[in-house]
């Protein structure tokens, strides 16, 4: 089991539930904009939040963010250890830094004693793409996990081990191999994610095979899935991800892919039910089915659901058939089984 790490109310590692993570892709200096985004990505479910860093301004607005948001918050940073601090001065939860970059070992260690001593944990994060010299001699998987374990030692001169470790690829191979090295030769909780993986569709599949493939060994403590565009789908498709693995609880929301037989327009339903059932925590599975014929057989695992039919449709519960319904009754019949499993309002 990996070590524990504390990010403010989050815990990475040791056994904690895996927890997910984004970043606003607005200037962080401009408040007005980055905190809408991240109150935003709070309610999608993301568990930690990362700021990008570039100046002091940047540094400073964490202040402005704690006072309106109890989610953690990251401070990303490239270089300057000057801004680290004062971003862990503003608010910061945890800075994500290499150490290797900062400068020297004096830098290193005036750093790690000034957020050792405020509990503020480091993650350090190589990238394929942008890995030192001195390992360019090796296959990218063991240069990416020796890169992350060198950026760790210089942390470790100076006793300070509240570490987390990445090592992203924009190829799935590499990325893989990479955190399976890291997973052998370390105890420091691992943040699972694919870098550059595109927009969002090719960045389903890639983060799915990636992440997933890693989380079902067991291997990873908290993730990102990098989308390009809109930050949100990040934490959606994060927590779909966690979901469908068994990682985290909520309502799993099946439907069939449709064929010739398919009655009733089961992706406008299946959508509008995904609206029904976000934020409902409760662990259900809801099946939209497109016809009778298969729908309530192949739907008998799920809590409840619909078995469409042309003008009519069955409501099915634990795989029995519960009550027919005209097909403008649907939703509201389904939403009235999300309120007696849950026995409030939505």
């Amino acid at each position: 089991m990996k070590r524990q790490v504390k990010v403010g109310k989050v815990l990475i590692g040791g056994g904690a539930p895996v927890s997910v993570q984004s970043m606003p892709n607005v200037k962080t200096s401009d408040v007005r904009a980055a905190l809408p985004q991240i109150q935003k990505l709070e309610k999608a479910g993301c568990d930690i939040v990362r700021l990008a860093v570039r100046d002091e301004r940047d540094a400073a607005a964490f202040s402005d963010f704690k006072k309106e948001t109890s989610v953690p918050l990251v401070a990303d940073i490239h270089f300057d250890y000057r801004l680290a601090i004062a971003a862990a001065k503003a608010g910061a939860d945890k800075i994500r830094i290499n150490p290797g970059n900062i400068g020297d070992d004096e830098k290193v260690g005036i750093l790690a004693d000034f957020l050792g001593e405020r509990n503020v944990p480091i993650r350090i994060g190589v990238n394929g793409g942008s890995l030192d010299k001195k390992f360019s001699g090796l296959e990218m998987a063991d240069a990416m996990a020796e890169s992350a374990m060198y950026h760790a030692s210089l942390l470790e001169k100076f006793g300070f081990k509240d570490i987390v470790i990445s090592a992203k690829s924009s190829s799935v191979r590499d990325m893989i191999a990479a955190y399976e090295k890291l997973n052998e030769i370390c105890d420091y909780p691992l943040h699972l994610g694919v870098t550059e993986a595109g927009t969002l569709r090719r960045s389903l599949v890639k983060s799915s095979v990636g992440i997933g493939s890693l989380l079902l060994k067991g291997i990873g403590d908290t993730i990102r899935v990098s989308v390009t565009g809109d930050p949100t789908e990040e934490a959606v498709a994060a927590n779909y991800l966690l979901k469908s693995l068994g990682l985290r609880g909520g309502v799993d929301v099946v439907s069939c892919p449709t064929c010739g037989r398919t009655e009733i327009e089961v992706e406008k339903l299946s959508e509008a039910v995904e609206k029904l059932a976000a934020g409902y925590d409760k662990n259900l599975t809801v099946a939209v089915m497109g016809c009778v014929v298969n729908g309530i057989g192949e739907g008998k695992h799920a809590d409840f659901g619909v078995a469409g039919g042309k003008d009519k449709s069955v409501i099915f519960r634990n795989g029995e058939k519960y009550k027919v319904v005209s097909n403008d009754e649907i939703l509201s019949e389904l939403e009235k089984l999300f309120r007696e499993y849950d026995g409030k309002q939505f």
